[in-house]
C-alpha cells in the first residue's frame, strides 16, 4: 500500500492554524523559548508532538537565518583523547551544558595527526569556534581565523585580539613549587606535557625548552623556574622529562623512571597533569620508593582520580567544567570587544607530599 506523504506533511503553519496562534509564536516555541511563557510554549510543543511536527527543518532554518545552530571545538589532540582524558571530558562537559541550555549542537574537530583538519575546518558548518590548547603559529589556528567567525581561545593567553578563557598557569605552577620548597625539598624533577607538537617522549634538553610552542607547558615551566630560582636552586639542576598527554600511561611511567634514575635522585616531582603525577607515583613504587617518604609528587588539574588514588594526590585544582561553560557562553554572547577571563586555581594538599627525607636536606 502506498501513501502520498506530501498530503500528510505537517508544517509550522499547520500547527499555528490548529492552535489559533501565529507562525512566529510557533517558531519562537522551538527557536526562542525565552519569548514565550512556559505554559504557552509547553502547549505548543505538546500539540506539535501530537501532530507529528518536530520543528523547523535544519537546512531551511540555516538558509533563512544564516546560522547553523552548531559550534565547533578544535582540539589539539585526537578524537579518542577528547573522550578519554579526564581534563578534556570535564571541559567538554561545561561546553555541553551551555549547548543544552541554548539548544545548540557541538562539532569536535581533532587535529592530532590529521592531514584533513584544515579542510574540515574550512568546510565545518558552524557559527563559531572554541580553540582549545593549540600550539602557537599553528596552521590549524590560521585556518580557524580565516573563517571570520567568532572564536574563543582557551588556554592560549598570547592570542591578542581574541576573547580568551584561561588560568594563570605560571602563578599556579609557582604555588605548587613553593609548597614543596616549604617542605625543605631541594632536588626537583619535572614531568612536562608536550613542549612541541612532535609527540617527543623523553628527557628534555635546554635547546628543546627554548623552542617550546605550547603555551600552557611553557607558562608552567616558567612558574616552576621562578619559584625554584627564588629559593636559590639553579634551573640547570632541575631535570625535565616530557610525555605527550595523548600517550599511554606506560610511556609516562617510562619517563618518570628516567627522572628517578638521575644522580642525585630527586626528592620532589612537579607534574603538569594529574595523570603524569600518577605515572610518577607508579614509577616510584616500581623501584621500591615510597611516596611521600622518599619522593613527593604534586600534580595539576585535580581530576576525580586525584582524591581516589593512594596516596591521595596533592595537586593544583583548576575549574575545568567552568572553563568550558564560560568559553561557550562567550561564544554565544559574541562580545563587541575581546574579553579575557582568568579563572582561579587553588593548591589542594593531600598525602603525596611531605617533608624531604632527612638525608636529602
Amino acid at each position: 500500500m502506498s501513501v502520498d506523504k506530501r498530503s500528510k506533511a505537517i508544517t509550522l503553519q499547520s500547527v499555528a492554524k490548529a492552535l489559533g496562534v501565529s507562525r512566529t509564536t510557533v517558531s519562537n516555541a522551538f527557536n526562542r523559548p525565552d519569548q514565550l511563557s512556559p505554559e504557552l510554549r509547553d502547549r505548543i510543543l505538546a500539540a506539535a508532538k501530537t501532530m507529528g511536527y518536530h520543528g523547523p527543518h535544519p537546512t531551511a532554518r540555516m538558509l533563512r537565518t544564516g546560522q547553523t545552530g552548531t559550534i565547533g571545538i578544535v582540539f589539539s589532540g585526537s578524537l579518542p583523547y577528547a573522550f578519554s582524558d579526564p581534563v578534556a571530558i570535564a571541559f567538554l562537559q561545561g561546553v555541553a551544558q551551555v549547548c543544552e541550555q541554548t539548544q545548540a549542537s557541538l562539532l569536535i574537530v581533532p587535529v592530532l595527526e590529521s592531514q584533513t583538519a584544515p579542510i574540515t575546518i574550512q568546510q565545518a558548518a558552524v557559527d563559531g569556534f572554541i580553540v582549545y590548547g593549540m600550539p602557537e603559529a599553528s596552521l590549524v589556528l590560521e585556518q580557524v581565523l580565516s573563517r571570520n567567525l567568532p572564536v574563543i581561545a582557551v588556554d592560549q593567553p598570547n592570542l591578542i585580539g581574541l576573547s580568551q578563557v584561561h588560568i594563570s598557569d605560571r602563578q599556579a605552577a609557582r604555588e605548587a613549587a613553593a609548597h614543596l620548597l616549604g617542605l625543605n625539598h631541594r632536588r626537583f624533577a619535572i614531568m612536562a606535557m608536550d613542549l612541541l607538537s612532535d609527540r617527543y617522549k623523553g628527557l628534555v634538553s635546554a635547546a628543546r625548552m627554548a623552542r617550546a610552542t605550547v603555551t600552557t607547558t611553557r607558562e608552567r615551566l616558567h612558574g616552576y623556574e621562578e619559584a625554584l630560582r627564588a629559593a636559590g636552586i639553579t634551573w640547570q639542576q632541575v631535570q625535565i622529562g616530557e610525555c605527550p598527554l595523548h600517550n599511554p600511561m606506560e610511556d609516562a611511567i617510562e619517563v618518570a623512571l628516567a627522572l628517578l634514575a638521575q644522580k642525585p635522585r630527586p626528592t620532589a616531582i612537579l607534574a603538569m597533569s594529574d595523570l603524569l603525577a600518577i605515572a610518577a607515583i607508579r614509577a616510584a613504587e616500581r623501584i621500591g620508593l615510597g611516596v611521600p617518604a622518599d619522593v613527593s609528587v604534586v600534580g595539576f588539574d585535580d581530576i576525580p582520580l586525584a582524591a581516589q588514588i593512594r596516596p591521595a594526590l596533592t595537586t593544583v585544582r583548576q575549574p575545568l567544567i567552568d572553563k568550558g561553560a564560560i568559553a561557550a557562553r562567550l561564544l554565544f554572547e559574541e562580545p563587541a570587544v575581546a574579553v579575557v577571563k582568568v579563572l582561579p586555581t587553588s593548591l589542594i594538599v593531600r598525602n603525596s607530599s611531605a617533608l624531604a627525607p632527612k638525608d636529602a636536606e
